[in-house]
């Protein structure tokens, strides 16, 4: 592994030297968070803060480069002594500078959920399809060429899919209209944040969707990067215009690039590059103004930007799983969901499974896993979502099923699988034990029966057999019947799995009609609207100016995604307050063929209360149901 060196800063090394010199802590904490008056310090504070200015940028001590790998030809000890770190793995004691001078090449060697993604994915269909001989997944070509594809690139119909599923990033692909693989992959970069916050992002669009726009280009730029319209959208168009455009030699103009990315060798070797960059222009006759324009375009983007080939890879993996998720999409999702660290939260896959035609089934002890499986289209949600519940417990259910066939009632789980009281409750009332057709009610009651005579300690070895026929035998006794609704049901899911399985609109408190959804945006371009929705995801950002802004996603009563603007004025004014359903007010806006709201208002919407403590017995739902339309006719009795 690659080494980097961690430098003292002034908290670090205020506090080190305080404790050298013997002071307090007390004394040391206001030293180092600056809180104190110059004319009160004694003399060894005085010293204290004289030292540290001259420690400050000096090596700490060495650490691991993110991901960094160091290949050579013959043994690294040849080159440098190594120590092991607490990852146990052999760490050189020079940073990435030192590893260049001595010709060592450096890789980046980085985690990528996607691949378990796609790899995860093809098994399930594999086993949901019963084929073996599936296409080629490295067919790049196939991909390119496939109409359903590019159906969803251009829609931006790409939720799951690896880079390109974020809101951003499906906005741009909606006002790019991108269907081919080099489409993809200047959006891959565009959306990085230089470009977008550098502007050039929005004047690519335009130049994209509107030719004549192009001539806007400086004809230097426009022919050094023709292919993205004069525009920088790659790392190696900061080479590209620093060496033709300013006329830096290669040599200075990758010192540039590296400087701008914050990789500085040395800062004046960088900030002599800089000068010579404005004295090359002011050469070649160029204004002021577009010497420093084209220098902040540099600037604001080039420590963001992706080299081109590492935005034409992730487009090779972003095809490879929107090319899944066209034909086999309830597959993809089941992997996508397994394999987390999406942009979105579990919940919002589980939806996206469901739009494609997948039947979502509560967690169940007959047929799931501890992963979510797929049987057909009914997909059954893994144990691991289940919050609370014991990883050897969840495991342990599917291989006591293999080993010893179905379970015949939860007498027979008990037996069988070695869980206490806190875990067979919450598997019953997640629903795992629907399969005996007997209410959850009635099933904990007889659970907190069974399971009496075991204790914690019982549990230690988690071996199955320990417990067969141990269940303590049923008395003559007859529960009263009890129900429950499904609002009683959703809020058992919102507790176990952190989200409910039937429309959230369902809960609202009060109803929400007459209200716009996304597929009628296009028709109200200009009008004030009045639109209900989910929340799924906010990004919080600041104008130039330094205001805060909001960006926001929700799902509308279709369930689909309508996208929001809040301005600084209205983000202060009607701030949103966690997840849940919102009312959302606002004028419907367009640009390049995406429509969103600008809000001018937002409002949270009560959800129904926990019905499950409402009343001291559960109940039918239509009883239910009937008690809160009297009780809001103003009937408090409910009589």
């Amino acid at each position: 592994l690659l080494a980097t060196y961690n430098t003292f800063q002034y908290k670090a090394v205020v506090r080190e030297l305080g404790k050298v010199f013997g002071l307090p802590k007390h004394e040391i904490d206001k030293l180092s968070q600056g809180e104190f008056n110059g004319g009160n310090l004694d003399h060894l504070a005085h010293l204290v803060l004289r030292y540290s200015t001259y420690i400050q940028g000096f090596p700490s001590h060495l650490s691991i480069h993110a991901g960094g790998i160091l290949i050579a030809d013959q043994s690294i000890h040849y080159r440098t002594a190594t120590f092991i770190p607490p990852k146990g793995f052999p760490t050189t004691q020079f940073d990435m500078v030192v590893a260049e001078d001595i010709g060592l090449h450096k890789f980046d060697i980085l985690s990528q959920r996607g691949l378990s993604k796609i790899q995860d994915a093809l098994a399930l269909v594999r086993l949901n399809n019963g084929t073996r001989n599936l296409f080629d997944i490295r067919d790049l070509q196939r991909f390119k060429e496939d109409e359903k594809v590019k159906e969803l690139l251009r829609n931006g119909k790409t939720i799951g899919c690896f880079y390109v599923e974020s809101p951003a990033m499906r906005m741009l692909l909606t006002k790019l209209r991108v269907d081919t693989y080099l489409g993809l992959v200047a959006a891959s970069s565009i959306i990085r944040p230089g470009v977008s916050n550098s502007g050039m992002m929005r004047e690519y669009i335009l130049r994209f969707t509107d030719p004549s726009k192009r001539n806007d280009a400086h004809p230097v730029m426009l022919e050094i990067m023709p292919d993205t319209f004069g525009v920088m959208v790659y790392q190696e168009d900061v080479i590209k215009v620093a060496h033709y455009f300013a006329g830096l030699t290669l040599g200075e103009a990758d010192v540039l690039r590296r400087g701008m990315s914050g990789k500085f060798r040395s800062r004046d070797e960088f900030k002599r590059v800089e000068n010579q960059y404005f004295e090359n222009c002011k050469e070649r006759g160029y204004t002021d103004e577009l010497a420093r324009e084209i220098w902040r375009q540099i600037e604001s983007f080039a420590g963001y930007a992706f080299a081109k080939g590492h935005s034409a890879s992730y487009a090779v993996e972003s095809y490879q799983s929107l090319y899944l998720k066209a034909h086999y999409p309830l597959e993809y999702m089941v992997a996508t969901i397994n394999n987390f660290g999406g942009f979105y939260k579990t919940e919002f896959y589980v939806h996206e499974a469901r739009k494609n035609g997948g039947l979502i089934e509560e967690p169940c002890v007959q047929q799931g896993d501890y992963p979510t499986v797929i049987v057909n289209k009914k997909i059954y949600l893994g144990f691991v979502l289940l919050y609370g519940l014991d990883q050897n417990v969840g495991m342990q259910i599917a291989k006591e099923r293999q080993d010893g066939g179905l379970f015949k009632d939860l007498a027979d789980f008990i037996t069988r699988v070695p869980a206490g009281i806190e875990q067979v409750s919450l598997l019953i009332r997640i629903g795992a034990f629907r399969f005996t057709g007997i209410a959850k009610q009635t099933l904990l009651w007889e659970a907190h029966h069974m399971l009496k005579g075991r204790t914690a300690k019982d549990f230690v070895t988690m071996v199955p057999s320990l417990f067969k026929g141990t269940a303590q035998q049923t008395h003559d006794y007859k529960v009263p019947l009890l129900m429950q609704s499904k609002q009683e049901e959703a809020f058992d899911q919102i507790e176990l799995l952190g989200f409910p399985l039937c429309n959230p609109f369902e809960l609202a408190d009060e109803p929400l009609i007459n209200g716009t959804t996304a597929k009628e945006l296009s028709s109200k371009l200009g009008h004030f609207i009045i639109a209900y929705g989910y929340l799924v995801t906010v990004k919080n950002t600041k104008t130039a100016k330094g205001e805060r802004m909001n960006f926001a996603t929700f799902l509308d009563q279709n369930g689909d995604y309508l996208d929001s603007v809040h301005f600084p004025i209205i983000a202060q004014q009607f701030p949103f307050q966690g997840k849940g359903l919102y009312k959302l007010q606002g004028r419907v806006a367009e640009e390049f063929g995406f429509f969103s709201v600008e809000a001018s208002a937002l409002y949270k919407v009560a959800m129904i209360p926990d019905p499950r403590y409402e009343d001291t017995m559960a109940h039918p739902k239509d009883n239910y149901s009937k008690t809160r339309r009297t009780r809001k006719k103003g009937n408090p009795s409910g009589k």
